[in-house]
């Protein structure tokens, strides 16, 4: 039986709960399949950001850790903590982003360069060029840089 298709462009909620029903019916040719497609691929880079996001927050604050010690807090090791978490969480939900870590990382520490050096007395040039931490040290609960 043939349905009206409902506009991806105009309400992208009814679009999503319709085709999600003609998926599950098997009504395959109604189905929006080039909208869909680049909606899960659309997904697939969301999951990626969020691992990115996560890591950058991890790595700036164990740069603030060790390159700030005087200034280190409770909020930090719990900011640490936390992110560890997420990152865990993301790699669990999605274990092939793995195969992406080295690049993830890179890209999240020059991320979290940027943000270090909003920090009073800290510029770019007192961090290493390259992430000082390999994965298994920024996911390592007991891991906290020293100097």
């Amino acid at each position: 039986m043939n349905q009206p298709m409902i506009d991806y462009e105009q309400d992208f909620y009814a679009w999503l709960m319709h085709n999600a029903r003609l998926i599950r019916e098997g009504q395959f040719a109604e189905v929006d399949s080039e909208h869909v497609a680049e909606e899960l691929e659309s997904m697939g880079r969301s999951e990626k950001r969020e691992l990115v996001s996560r890591l950058t927050v991890l790595l700036t604050h164990l740069l603030k850790w060790c390159y700030q010690p005087d200034r280190r807090s409770r909020s930090w090791q719990y900011t640490i903590e936390e992110q560890r978490q997420k990152v865990c969480e993301v790699l669990e939900d999605s274990p092939s982003l793995r195969h992406e870590i080295d690049t993830t990382v890179s890209r999240a520490y020059d991320r979290a360069l940027l943000r270090a050096c909003q920090e009073p007395h800290l510029d770019k040039t007192t961090f290493p060029a390259l992430c000082p931490y390999t994965i298994d040290q920024i996911l390592d609960v007991l891991f906290y840089p020293e100097m």
